[in-house]
């Protein structure tokens, strides 16, 4: 009798320990995911910081196309309204229409070459450059961080664990479809290619 209460006593042990093994992973996942949304939120500022200065660098110049710039500045301000939510579908989108403007915004420039000679635009325009690149990567690295967390609250045994402390699945950050779609250069220079 002693010796199966022992292997019973034991066998609690072993399970509780487990299970607080797997809750404190859950938990460092967790926080990875909220690690990475942070550093994207951190490059979405300095990038919404920039912005204002270069629409009014182009806009200098008074023949510079002011639709462009609107594209630019409207979609900068759905941007920061979705990052202030915490909204990542909205971010998403938000996003590709940004990126849209600003490739338009960086082509439109070709056809002004003493705006494209203005060292603060050139300025801007790489720092912007630098910028979206590293919210690519660090878009890549909070993906990762959501599929594992999605990923472990769903394989057993951490489903219950995950299941009896509520732990949430976390969305992947994408970007509308027109990011991803070619270029029409004859638009962007307004059918004359």
């Amino acid at each position: 009798m002693l010796v199966v209460t022992v292997i019973v006593l034991g066998s609690l042990l072993l399970a509780l320990i487990y299970g607080v093994a797997i809750y404190n992973s859950l938990v460092q996942i967790k926080h990875n995911v909220s690690m990475a949304w942070a550093n994207i939120d951190v490059l979405l500022k300095q990038r919404h910081d920039e912005l204002p200065k270069l629409v009014e660098t182009c806009r200098q110049y008074k023949e510079f196309e002011q639709a462009t710039l609107e594209k630019v500045t409207e979609a900068r301000s759905r941007v920061q309204t979705a990052r202030e939510n915490h909204d990542v579908a909205g971010l998403g989108l938000a996003e590709g229409a940004l990126r849209a403007g600003l490739g338009q915004l960086f082509a439109v420039v070709e056809a002004y070459p003493d705006l494209k000679a203005n060292e603060q635009f050139m300025q801007l325009q790489q720092r912007i450059t630098a910028l979206e690149n590293a919210i690519a990567d660090r878009r890549e690295l909070y993906n990762d961080s959501v599929n594992i967390n999605n990923v472990r609250i769903e394989q057993f045994p951490d489903s219950i664990v995950a299941g009896m402390f509520r732990f949430q699945r976390a969305q992947l950050l994408r970007f509308a479809e027109a990011e991803k779609a070619d270029v029409d250069i004859k638009q962007l220079f307004g059918g004359h290619a």
